[in-house]
């Protein structure tokens, strides 16, 4: 089987993925069935680079996937009691309608397949995801034709420094009719919320999100008001421009699940976004350019509970515990991956070893999702900012050191 191919970052400074040689591949990985890529997936490989998640799905082969190796008196992990999880037709039927995201998405948005990927992924683990590429490459576009495309409800919630707690989560307001205080719901009580320019609002309007992220609750005069199920919070924000914005704390980064990065698209998509505008594309009207929804909630509540029934290796937790305490010694970093990070990237993981079609992880599955799930958790040193160093050269550097198991 051959590595997935990950998209770019940038264009400078891109190198290989560490180690997607065949030498870091497991026989389980090699035989491992998957998902075929969708339609509009490009036949040839895509360059290897150091961005969020592979934006293709690793070949079909016809094989039957071998069980993973346990050690002697030890249990399958994650495997279903009986009766219980989705029924495999449910479950594969569910994979299709997800996998076929990406080119329905692609009818509004060009290039973007990896960005994609990563936002299925997240909310496969209930997770919220971070946004992160300069003004004008489609972020919150990306966000609205998702949510057309999984039938699912979003609000815009755009981020000012004059931005009130009460604005973002709801407030009580006085009802003269009834002589009584009634709660407004704010613009979180939905499906997918897009927190537009999340660094532009001051700490305590972003200490909102807090509890709506961990708890996926509202609790106003006393009272917790639970939030619609699925609800993530998908937050945008510019690399670029510093000035009047508010860094987002170390606590409210690691809420995040995962940290997609949209680049700078190359020329040949630059021409094809073109050409979409140039035939008539209207970006506020989904429907006109054939956005349809392909999956919605009951999909994902299907591929949630499949996603929990993939097993885990031993060795592979192993190694996800060995990458995040390389980050914590590595020379350049001030604070490394905690054990969250740890479990984000074991989440992460298994959604992707279920949307490729198997029932089991792989080191494979672990380096794909490595980037973007602890990229945003890593702490870099002043002086090695000022070097240039980046948490994802930090990375590379871990992924080409840690030893995989075989």
């Amino acid at each position: 089987m051959t590595s997935p191919n990950i998209k770019a970052e940038s264009a400078a400074g891109a190198t290989p993925a560490a180690g997607d040689g065949p030498d870091e591949r497991t026989e389980a990985a090699r035989d491992a069935p998957a998902v075929p890529p969708s339609p509009d997936d490009p036949a040839e490989a895509t360059l290897h680079r150091p961005d969020t998640v592979p934006d293709q799905l690793p070949p079909p082969v016809h094989s039957a996937p071998p069980p993973p190796k346990l050690a002697p008196g030890q249990h399958q992990p994650g495997r279903a009691a009986v009766g219980r999880g989705a029924p495999p037709s449910d479950a594969n039927a569910a994979r299709a309608a997800l996998v076929a995201l990406r080119g329905e998405v692609a009818k509004a948005v060009v290039g973007q397949d990896a960005a994609v990927s990563g936002l299925v992924v997240a909310l496969l683990c209930r997770g919220h995801a971070l946004l992160e590429g300069v003004p004008g490459v489609a972020k919150t576009l990306l966000v609205r034709t998702l949510a057309a495309a999984l039938s699912l409800e979003t609000k815009r919630l755009q981020f000012t420094p004059d931005l009130m707690p009460g604005d973002v989560t709801g407030s009580l307001v006085y009802d003269n009719r009834s002589s009584a205080f009634t709660f407004r719901e704010g613009p979180v009580f939905t499906n997918l919320l897009l927190a537009d320019e999340i660094n532009r609002t001051p700490p305590k309007t972003q200490a909102a999100l807090l509890e709506v992220m961990e708890e996926r609750q509202v609790s106003v005069d006393g009272m917790p008001r639970p939030l619609p199920v699925p609800f993530a919070v998908l937050a945008t924000q510019n690399p670029i421009e510093h000035e009047g914005t508010y860094p987002l704390p170390e606590a409210q980064l690691d809420r995040f699940l995962v940290k997609v990065t949209l680049p700078l698209p190359p020329r040949h998509d630059e021409i094809q976004v073109l050409a979409h505008h140039a035939s008539g594309f209207d970006p506020t009207d989904l429907t006109a350019a054939g956005v349809r929804p392909v999956a919605g909630p009951a999909d994902l509540a299907v591929a949630r509970a499949a996603v929990g029934q993939v097993a885990v290796h031993p060795d592979v937790l192993a190694y996800i515990v060995d990458l995040a305490r390389a980050t914590r010694v590595a020379p350049s970093v001030q604070l490394g991956v905690s054990p969250r990070g740890a479990t984000a990237l074991l989440a992460t993981t298994r959604a992707w070893a279920w949307l490729s079609g198997r029932s089991y992880a792989t080191p494979d599955d672990v380096k794909a999702l490595a980037r973007a799930t602890l990229r945003h958790r890593i702490s870099l040193r002043p002086e090695a900012e000022l070097d240039g160093v980046t948490a994802d050269v930090v990375l590379e550097q871990v992924l080409a050191t840690v030893p995989a198991p075989r």
